[in-house]
């Protein structure tokens, strides 16, 4: 087991040369490789700088990479256009579609025993060790996984070995282990580690993908003191500790710990990364730390047209909206569709404040009896977007019409959190 590359600091500006010659380097030392597979995030995490990093890898290996295998999850593929904005020169032949549903195999499956001992004895299922097909039976000599690490509402800290169990993961494992986190509770796993989701992923690392020739390569990614996103790290090697050094510097650059609460936060969702509440709903998992009891959280979001990445889904969304654990867990109780969809009865309850707080949605693609239908609150983009400019607020404190709002520009690059409400990781 080897770390190849551990670079960075929350002060560190990493430029796309150095980038490129940490990588090549770091895959020099696997020696020579003749069928590779790369496995990056989609569009959704365009800001991870693996769009990058899969062209460097294309560029080092050549013929020898023979497959991209984005890791969707539950998402849509990416269109054309998606793959040429992200990944550069790396050419359209190479990529391949994850399909959730259809196109994987079991490796095996974590024991009921162990999580009931996880979930502090709420749960136990056992769960699947599920991963595309491509994964186990390619015949690959590398499995190049590459991602950001970053605070992330399921497992607690993005990327690792989620990436191939959850990114290139099954209908079972998938809505097993997003209803582990959200019955466990997110904010007590968000920016953590250490989590009874990633304990599932790393029992399942070490008892059934040892064989797999998977090596991560891990960025973390911040904004810069003018406001560019700047690769601040990167971590390559193939096993966990690859993660807990990036994960532990993403918590220095992407967490943020505020010294109050919130009483109103205005969230940007960007149109090209944003399409959905599925997705958009970041702007609810990343904040609800900092935002005070009756906050207003107010979501502009020009992009949002549908709720649920995938057609099932959004029809369960349409059926229950975001009306809180008690009810949502009662749901799953009575009807076998949403019990059969346990990712979208945990996105219900990661979706909605608990009557804590008001959340304002303001879609270029819903109307309101759409978002009222969810149990949201609706507010016209136009107006909203006029009084609160994404292009003049700066992320953090700003004052509009003599009021002070709290402004995110992108809920996914990070976390926020009132000290007050948030234990130290570990004390969970």
């Amino acid at each position: 087991m080897s770390l190849f590359t551990a670079i960075g600091s929350r002060d560190m500006e990493i430029s796309p040369a150095q980038a490129k010659s940490h990588l090549f380097e770091a895959l020099k030392q696997l020696g020579p490789r003749h069928h590779v597979l790369a496995v990056p995030p989609d569009f959704t995490r365009f800001h991870s700088k693996a769009g990058e990093l899969t062209e460097y890898a294309w560029q080092f290996f050549g013929n020898a990479l023979t497959d991209v295998l984005p890791a969707l999850g539950t998402h849509k593929p990416m269109s054309d256009r998606e793959i040429a904005t992200m990944f550069g020169a790396t050419p359209r032949s190479l990529f391949r579609i994850h399909d959730w549903r259809s196109d994987v195999v079991n490796l095996g499956e974590v024991p009921s025993e162990f999580m009931l001992e996880v979930s502090e004895g709420k749960l136990e299922y056992t769960w699947p060790a599920q991963v595309n097909k491509l994964i186990r039976d390619g015949g690959h000599d590398l499995i190049l996984s590459i991602g950001q690490v970053v605070p992330h509402e399921v497992v607690g800290m993005a990327n690792g070995s989620k990436n191939i169990f959850v990114g290139t993961g099954g209908t079972s494992g998938i809505d097993r282990s997003h209803f582990l986190g959200a019955v466990y509770g997110m904010e007590r796993m968000m920016g953590r580690a250490d989590t009874p989701v990633r304990r599932i992923l790393n029992y399942a690392s070490e008892h059934f993908a040892k064989h797999l020739p998977i090596v991560y390569v891990q960025t973390v990614v911040a904004k810069n003191a003018t406001g560019e996103l700047v690769l601040r790290g990167l971590f390559i090697g193939d096993d966990n500790e690859c993660f807990e050094r990036a994960a532990a510097l993403s918590l220095e650059c992407n967490f943020l710990m505020l010294d109050r609460e919130i009483k109103k936060a205005v969230v940007y969702l960007d149109p090209h990364e944003f399409k959905s509440t599925w997705l958009g709903n970041k702007s609810v998992y990343r904040t609800r730390m900092a935002l005070a009891d009756d906050a207003e959280l107010i979501v502009l979001a020009p992009g949002v047209h549908a709720f649920g990445e995938d057609a099932a889904i959004d029809l369960l969304i349409r059926k229950y909206g975001y009306c809180g654990t008690p009810a949502t867990l009662d749901f799953v109780k009575i009807d076998s569709d949403l019990a059969a969809n346990l990712s979208a009865a945990a996105h219900l309850i990661h979706g909605s404040s608990e009557g804590r707080f008001s959340i304002r949605y303001c879609p270029g693609g819903l109307t309101r009896p759409d978002i009222e239908g969810v149990h949201y609150m609706y507010g016209d983009l136009a107006s909203m977007t006029q009084k609160y400019n994404p292009a003049i607020l700066t992320d953090g404190w700003n004052i509009v019409d003599g009021e002070e709002i709290f402004f995110v520009s992108n809920p996914g690059l990070g976390l926020w959190a009132y000290k007050g409400r948030f234990k130290q990781p570990g004390n969970i």
